[in-house]
């Protein structure tokens, strides 16, 4: 990953609604949610929730597919732990860590 890209997608998430919007994607797995059901899970009005999805499409870390009149907004999981990865792409100088990796740490199809 680039830096410029860690950087988008850091901003992406640095303001807490569209923090929730993402992790709320990331909990719905590559199924996705339509934005009728993220804006009635989170309580936000449909033109704040598309204020934020667009910047999370943006950044690239969520993908927008359109089923028919329906679209399913989707979280970009590659994008996810490509950001993870570079984040810690230098932890500890390169010497194993004494802080144990997650399951979440490599998150993609098969957890969700």
């Amino acid at each position: 990953m680039e830096e410029k890209t860690a950087v988008a997608s850091l901003a992406a998430l640095a303001q807490e609604a569209r923090l929730r919007v993402f992790r709320a994607l990331v909990g719905a797995g590559p199924a996705g949610m339509t934005p009728g059901a993220l804006s009635a899970l989170l309580d936000l009005p449909a033109s704040t929730l598309s204020f934020h999805l667009k910047g999370l499409v943006h950044a690239g870390l969520v993908n927008v597919d359109r089923e028919g009149r329906n679209l399913f907004y989707k979280p970009n999981l590659a994008q996810m732990n490509d950001l993870l990865a570079y984040l810690t792409a230098h932890c500890c100088q390169g010497q194993p860590c004494d802080v144990p990796a997650t399951a979440a740490s490599s998150c993609g199809p098969a957890c969700c």
